[in-house]
């Protein structure tokens, strides 16, 4: 009882808390203060403008979710029921979903023990076999997973081979690069998402970044319910209430100005950990590919059961009793309930990421004081004789 009142008046450390204060409430009073409560408005409008900016894409269309952009980038595309979606195992439920959502069905793909992204070998053998007996998938889906891109040189150059479009999933990854190429401006299209717990927030929404103007187009009539330019109500055909807020974008802009110093405050705490835990045998960080910059959005290590001296749920079990929270790598689609009967590429790499990762405190408000509790929460389970 003493150690968990000890835990309650110090205060739980969250994952990756919103990290807001003045210039958000500013910006939001600002805009209620406009009139603009609706949900289209100024702040919308400067919220795209923003962002197609920060990515150096033409065009951005702000939306509910990420989940909901990537919902309408696949319509767009002409994904829909008896197609294939390439998708990697090793990401969010949201990613395949998606594809669900069209009718599509996902093919999930390992990942790559280098850099935990979706292995583009397999991409390239899998897409051969499918050109082999006429069965290309409508569409691959790469996820820049915990901040860092996906290898778009070798996906882009396969895709293209087939003539298959490229979709790039960067809901993790605001502010990550590519060869100095920011993320989301890869493929056809590229999304973001600003969920509570991303390195920026609007609250909840996203945002699909694209290059073609018919898309944006699109995605923007699609996302208003599918309604014509008259003046009632006419709907030729099915649409989705997945716009953004004028609210929230306000929200995001702010965000958005503030994004450098969240990533460098990040950056500091992946070297935190990497300093910090360097000296235990079978602990290692997630690796940083050499081709670009992530963005940290979460810090993750692994726990070799051969060589360390405890194992990756026993640090799991520590920190929640130290009042800390941590969470396993994502579990793969493969081995969800839901996917069961879906088609694996291998598999092997992701369920041994899932089986031994742990994601730990990222938030850029995380203190020095918050960060060296984490560590000394994380190295304990090590030292236990």
């Amino acid at each position: 009882m003493e150690a968990l009142s000890i835990v309650t008046h110090i205060g739980r450390i969250h994952l990756s808390p919103p990290d807001v204060g003045d210039a958000e409430r500013l910006a939001l009073l600002q805009a209620l203060d406009s009139g603009w409560v609706a949900p289209v408005g100024p702040a919308l409008d400067a919220f795209e403008r923003d962002v197609a900016a920060f990515t150096g894409t033409h065009h951005a269309v702000a939306l509910s979710s990420g989940t909901a952009a990537l919902h309408l980038a696949l319509l767009t595309l002409g994904v829909g029921p008896g197609d294939d979606v390439i998708v990697p195992t090793l990401t969010f439920v949201a990613s395949a979903n998606a594809v669900t959502y069209t009718g599509a069905r996902p093919v999930f793909v390992d990942a790559d023990p280098t850099t935990w992204q979706i292995d583009p070998d397999l991409v390239v053998e899998e897409l051969a076999d499918r050109a082999r007996t006429g069965r290309l998938p409508a569409a691959v889906i790469a996820v820049d997973l915990y901040g860092q891109c996906a290898d778009y040189d070798r996906l882009a150059t396969i895709c293209s081979q087939y003539d298959i479009p490229l979709v790039e999933d960067a809901a993790e990854a605001l502010g990550a690069t590519y060869r100095g190429r920011a993320a989301g401006s890869f493929g056809a299209t590229g999304l973001f998402s600003f969920n509570g717990n991303k390195i920026i927030t609007t609250s909840g929404g996203g945002v699909l970044v694209t290059d073609d103007a018919e898309m944006a187009r699109r995605v923007r009539h699609l996302s208003t319910q599918s309604r014509e330019p008259v003046v009632h109500y006419e709907h030729a055909e099915i649409g989705f209430n997945y716009r953004m807020s004028n609210l929230l974008a306000a929200l995001g802009s702010a965000q958005l100005a503030g994004l450098p110093s969240r990533i460098e405050r990040r950056r500091q705490i992946n070297g935190r950990y990497r300093a910090a835990l360097a000296d235990l045998e079978g602990i290692a960080l997630m690796p940083i590919a050499d081709y670009g910059e992530p963005n940290h959005w979460l810090s993750c290590i692994t726990v070799d059961p051969e060589a360390a001296t405890a194992t990756r749920d026993d640090v799991l079990k520590h920190m929640e009793s130290a009042g800390i929270e941590a969470r396993p790598v994502w579990k793969p689609m493969h081995l969800q309930p839901v996917y069961s009967d879906a088609q694996i590429v291998r598999g092997d790499v992701a369920r041994h990421l899932f089986t031994t990762g742990l994601c730990l405190p990222s938030g850029s408000g995380l203190s020095d004081g918050e960060l060296a509790r984490v560590i000394e929460a994380a190295r304990q389970p090590f030292l236990t004789v």
